[in-house]
């Protein structure tokens, strides 16, 4: 079950781990912390520029761990939060370690490892990572390409296995993080005025995130994010000599062993989504086809179904009939369509198809930029080129949402995302198209005499039986079923139907009848906008999700008082529960409008970009306030937090779904995203009771870690239910926060005065 290699790999990782916690545990009888090459201790000298680059490289660095592992290691492409939680916990750490020693080897020893696991063309290395992507995902209880579920006899076992290869590869996530935090943390504790230290780190992580984007933009590989990193690392530790030598000499070989370990056989993309690898396909010399892998996974191809190409290559249709490829199958259906509507275009195969089989205009719609420019540069039959194609970038959900077409023929062709849309979120791009919602907006599109055609590859029957009753829910009748197989195509299930004249007009076509069957009547669970897990059975808490959490949050709980401590001076209990509590208030916050905006506004990489920099602004605005009148009973934040909350669970989300962008825009911020600048203002006030302390920080992060967990919540609740258990939350962080005396504010800033007055006489 488990690989040889790939049991060398975690054995390496909890060796790693180990040797990483040694040197951040301090033993009982030395008060003296352990040293390694580049450890520095802390403070270093502040300024702001300082505290900003920090920060940024904070950020910067979360959003490309993310990227790049689930890219990698093809499980995390669906379960981000993962990675984002390690993120975290890691960061929080370093704040409540901000008083001991830095360690740069936490950083860079990581990210060697992962670069060895990922990249490195060892015998068996590429079959490791294949089998912890099998390992997680046939005890997911989730549906995943091309992974088979764990037969019963070896379902527990391939769990255990699972959990223990990811608690390897966690902890080591975790420590990559911590030599940043402590910094961070340090800088904001002796930050000359606390609220505006605060505010910097705050827009530091905006730029970061800002950074990020703009490299994804324009399509560079990974080896490129650490060069950017290596270069943001060597500024910001120049003073540091040894120190400097670790974080930019590891990076630089990162940067190194990325771009010579790559496979010659295919080329690589990295659009904004996801990783490509572009394989073409041979017959003698001639290049006949181009196959798209995802992750490791196959995703789409290009083909050649012009009738030249049929002619010269008839040994690859022996026994099938052209006319009936599963490309073009769909116009037998309906051979003159006025208009058409290929909803995820890919590389064009669908496109090209529509415009030999019809004269219609054609509206291809595909959320990947780099997908669309690859098929308009090495598509066989030029479809993107054609003056009848209007090509829309933009996610299928968005696009049938808003527009106000008709069409004759709409076509979802092979809607099937290998990701999710965010880091915050563990909601696959696609998750959107296939709700009671989206089917039932798509039926409005279509003209009176219209047909709708979902093309899917269904591997379960649960998942035909699902798609089967969001259609039958949408148009009141069952739709045909054909399945259609090809040696050159890509073949599917397809779901056909219509008006009631076009399908009297298939039932009496006795070519047609013969070759469809009535789907019956469905009773799987359908999917809606608030439970959108399309590729799960049932709504629950899958058990695996449960015990991968639950024991997450174990070996968390035991990093955190294994690093720590089981006392931070300082604090009280109820005031790092307090600071717990809001972490995990905000991180559920934070998922829940990530998610809802990528409804209101599409699941595109601009649209999560803009909201997560968009919610980091309102924190800085509630900085702005708070240094502006630093009084405010704490009363009102809380009650503007949990007002805005409980009125964002009473609204329902179809109610914000405006034509109209500017007032969809303009309600969806006011009623979404207010709750969390009272957040803001809450913790801002509560930092800077606690002097701004690292180690207060370092709790908020841990709660998130729980939030981050909570978040999966949601496959049992539906995403409304989050805002609740975050308003919940926010309460309890109440009512510790009154149970232990605040620190006056005046206090705080004569004590930051004084501070700098001692810090001068020195």
């Amino acid at each position: 079950m488990i690989h040889p290699m790939l049991f060398l790999v975690v054995a390496l990782g909890y060796a790693i781990a180990l040797f990483l916690l040694s040197l951040y545990t301090e033993t009982r009888n030395s008060e003296e912390s352990k040293g390694s090459f580049g450890s520095f201790e802390l403070p270093i000298v502040f300024s702001y520029w300082r505290l900003f680059v920090l920060s940024l490289l904070g950020l910067y660095f979360e959003m490309l761990m993310i990227r790049w592992l689930s890219s990698e290691i093809r499980v995390f492409a669906y379960y981000k939060n993962l990675v984002l939680i390690a993120c975290f916990l890691g960061f929080g750490l370093g704040c409540a370690l901000c008083r001991r020693r830095v360690h740069p080897v936490a950083t860079a020893v990581p990210i060697l490892f992962f670069t060895i696991f990922v990249a490195a063309p060892l015998p068996g290395m590429h079959d490791a990572v294949v089998n912890l992507t099998t390992l997680i995902g046939m005890t997911s209880q989730v549906q995943i390409w091309d992974i088979p579920a764990a037969p019963d006899a070896l379902k527990y076992t391939a769990l255990a296995a699972a959990i223990a290869a990811v608690a390897s590869l966690f902890a080591c996530l975790v420590f990559i993080f911590v030599p940043i935090g402590q910094v961070v943390g340090s800088m904001l504790e002796t930050a000359p005025r606390g609220p505006r230290g605060y505010t910097v780190n705050v827009a530091g992580s905006l730029v970061g995130i800002l950074l990020y984007t703009f490299i994804c933009f324009f399509y560079q590989p990974p080896a490129i994010w650490f060069l950017v990193g290596a270069v943001l690392l060597g500024v910001v530790f120049l003073r540091q000599r040894k120190a400097v030598l670790v974080f930019l000499g590891s990076c630089l070989l990162v940067a190194a062993a990325l771009t010579i370990w790559v496979d010659n056989t295919s080329r690589i993309y990295w659009s904004p989504y996801q990783k490509l690898a572009l394989t073409p396909l041979r017959d003698k010399a001639e290049i006949v086809a181009y196959y798209l892998n995802t992750n490791d996974s196959f995703y789409q191809q290009i083909l050649n179904l012009s009738p030249d190409f049929i002619e010269r290559h008839k040994d690859s249709f022996v026994g099938e009939d052209p006319n009936w490829n599963p490309y073009n199958l769909p116009y037998h259906f309906m051979s003159s369509p006025r208009s058409v509507l290929v909803l995820g275009a890919g590389m064009g195969n669908d496109v090209a198809a529509a415009l030999r089989n019809t004269t219609a205009p054609i509206t291809a719609v595909e959320i990947d930029p780099l997908i669309l420019k690859l098929g308009e540069t090495l598509h066989f039959e030029h479809p993107y080129q054609s003056p009848r194609v209007r090509i829309v970038n933009d996610d299928a959900r968005s696009y049938i949402q808003y527009s106000r077409e008709k069409f004759d023929l709409i076509l979802f062709s092979l809607l099937d995302s290998h990701t999710t849309a965010s880091s915050y979120s563990n909601i696959r791009i696609d998750n959107f198209v296939y709700t009671k919602e989206a089917i039932s907006r798509a039926r409005e599109m279509l003209s009176p005499d219209g047909l709708m055609i979902v093309k899917f590859q269904v591997t379960s029957d649960w998942i035909g039986e699902r798609l089967s009753g969001l259609i039958q829910q949408a148009f009141h009748q069952a739709p045909f079923q054909v399945q259609s197989i090809a040696r050159y195509g890509t073949g599917g299930n397809f779901y056909i139907v219509g008006s009631a004249e076009a399908m009297r007009r298939i039932s009496l076509d006795a070519n047609l009848a013969n070759r469809v069957s009535l789907t019956r009547e469905s009773h799987a669970t359908l999917t809606t906008d608030d439970w959108p897990y399309f590729y799960q059975k049932d709504r629950g808490m899958p058990a695996a999700v449960l015990a991968m959490g639950g024991f997450l949050i174990c070996l968390s709980w035991y990093m955190i008082r294994r690093m720590t401590g089981r006392r931070q001076s300082g604090s009280s209990p109820m005031w790092s529960l307090h600071f717990f509590l809001l972490g995990a208030g905000f991180m559920l916050l934070e998922a829940q409008i990530v998610s809802k905006m990528a409804l209101l506004f599409g699941t595109t990489w601009v649209v999560n970009s803009i909201v997560v920099s968009g919610l980091l602004l309102l924190i800085v605005i509630a900085n702005v306030v708070f240094e502006r009148w630093p009084f405010y009973s704490m009363a009102v934040p809380y009650a503007g937090v949990i007002f805005s909350g409980l009125a964002a669970y009473i609204i329902p989300l179809r109610a914000l779904l405006f034509e109209s962008l500017s007032l969809r825009i303009t309600v969806a911020t006011l009623l979404l995203c207010l709750p969390v600048l009272f957040a803001g203002m809450v913790f801002v006030r509560s930092f800077a009771d606690m002097r701004f302390s690292g180690a207060a920080l370092g709790w908020n992060l841990f709660g998130a870690v729980l939030g981050g967990m909570l978040e999966t919540a949601s496959q049992a609740t539906g995403m409304r239910a989050l805002t609740l258990i975050a308003v919940g939350l926010y309460v309890g962080s109440w009512i510790a926060r009154n149970k232990v005396g605040t620190l006056p504010l005046v206090d705080t800033i004569l004590d930051r005065e004084e501070h700098q007055v001692l810090a001068g006489m020195r």
